[in-house]
């Protein structure tokens, strides 16, 4: 089931999430800290990544 959603940005930064201990992980610009930011599961895991 896929949801849209619309949402104003003010920049956009595509990556994946790396495996981090026992979570994931997303690294983000260094200009981002300070900043609201939200992530967006936008694909399923690929296989063996669990």
């Amino acid at each position: 089931m896929v949801n849209r959603f619309e949402i104003d940005v003010w920049e956009v930064l595509n990556g994946t999430a790396k495996p981090f201990g026992n979570r994931a992980h997303v690294t983000v610009p260094k200009r981002w800290r300070g900043a609201d930011v939200e992530i967006v599961h936008t694909s399923e895991p690929r296989e063996g990544t669990e």
